[in-house]
């Protein structure tokens, strides 16, 4: 049995080296590929190409930008002696014809990084909605995206009709998964919630053999299809007419369903059309105010409003005026008044009329 370095991980594939010198290379045939680009990256491109073909000598790889045909090609040499590397090459000019910058494209010649182009143009019918959900990826300032680059330790560009990923082979399904989910009317966050949780837990060697369900959030889709919408319409015109019809396993029981439908009441059809609201020159003219002189009709909008603004004062003048009034004050009964009114009460007690309770008691004489 081999001896293993235990520091490293036995999964992990060694690095592949050049052959020593002397040696001919493992490659028997030439690989190409090419790839074309918009005329906005022609200026960019012609800037960065030494950079990338320095990158790409270091594998024993040879590139040509091609200005007339807006093409970027890559080969392999006599010298190459990785069979992969030009797979790798080829995502390199790809990621360059998408927009990515050349210092993070060339990361991808690395073998622990792999990229993924994800095309979103035909998934939404409408323009205006496609714009809105691309624009969710994004998020206000660019926070949303910023939150899937941290969750997931990928490089995300949204560009066009097209999201360009460059990260580790586990991350980028995370990542396909938001943008095409999002693209369904499925806002990122829930899943950027769920990849927090998946974060947490894993650092809990306990849970690496359960499952984490239990712990996973479950949203429930609030919209409604068009058959459970009609279904609910049903439920609740049977529950209003009590007629003791069950509802659709799609009915949603709601406190709403219990109320009673209400109709509307049906105007009466009229064949002709509304009448048009009146202008505001209409309007001058009915009152003979169109044909008058522009300083006339000045003259007649300031008295107007020197009008409106003396009644507004007298008002508020009889508000300020109305809180300095005294309140009215009770006014006692006199002595005439109160016997009478107490002998009145007395009479209507010995009557019968009132509680025992009100009758005065005779005071006891004092024996002599």
């Amino acid at each position: 049995m081999p001896k293993t370095d235990k520091s490293q991980p036995v999964w992990k594939l060694p690095a592949l080296e050049p052959p020593e010198t002397g040696k001919k290379a493992a490659l028997l045939d030439e690989s190409s590929f090419a790839t074309l680009f918009p005329k906005y990256r022609e200026k960019y491109l012609r800037e960065v190409w030494p950079i990338v073909t320095t990158a790409l000598e270091h594998h024993s790889i040879a590139c040509m930008l091609d200005l007339i045909n807006g093409s970027m090609s890559v080969r392999t040499t006599r010298k190459t002696y990785d069979p992969f590397i030009i797979l790798k090459a080829r995502d390199l000019i790809k990621l360059l014809a998408r927009g990515v910058p050349v210092n993070q494209s060339i990361k991808i010649l690395d073998d622990a990084i792999s990229c993924d182009i994800i095309k979103i143009g035909n998934m939404v019918s409408s323009n205006d909605r496609f714009v809105k959900r691309r624009q969710r990826i994004v998020g206000p300032e660019g926070s949303t995206l910023k939150a899937i680059e941290l969750l997931t330790s990928c490089y995300v560009l949204v560009q066009g009709n097209t999201v360009a990923v460059m990260g580790p082979y586990k991350s980028l399904g995370d990542v396909r998964r938001i943008v095409l989910d999002c693209m369904k009317n499925i806002h990122p966050i829930y899943r950027i919630k769920e990849l927090m949780i998946r974060r947490e837990l894993a650092k809990d060697p306990k849970l690496a053999g359960e499952s984490w369900d239990r712990f996973l959030p479950k949203f429930k889709k609030r919209n409604l299809t068009t058959a459970e919408k009609s279904a609910k319409k049903r439920a609740v015109a049977a529950a209003a007419a009590g007629t003791g019809v069950d509802a659709e396993p799609g009915a949603v029981s709601e406190p709403s369903a219990q109320l009673k439908v209400q109709k509307k009441e049906k105007k009466p059809y009229t064949p002709f059309p509304p009448a048009p609201t009146p202008r505001k020159v209409d309007l001058q003219m009915e009152t003979g105010e169109y044909w008058l002189k522009r300083d006339v009709r000045a003259a007649r909008k300031e008295e107007e409003k020197f009008k409106k603004q003396v009644t507004i004062t007298a008002q508020r003048k009889a508000e300020k005026e109305r809180r300095f009034q005294a309140p009215e004050e009770a006014v006692e009964d006199k002595v005439e008044e109160r016997l009478r009114k107490r002998k009145v009460a007395q009479a209507a007690v010995y009557l019968g009329q009132g509680d025992d309770e009100e009758r005065p008691r005779k005071k006891k004489r004092k024996a002599a």
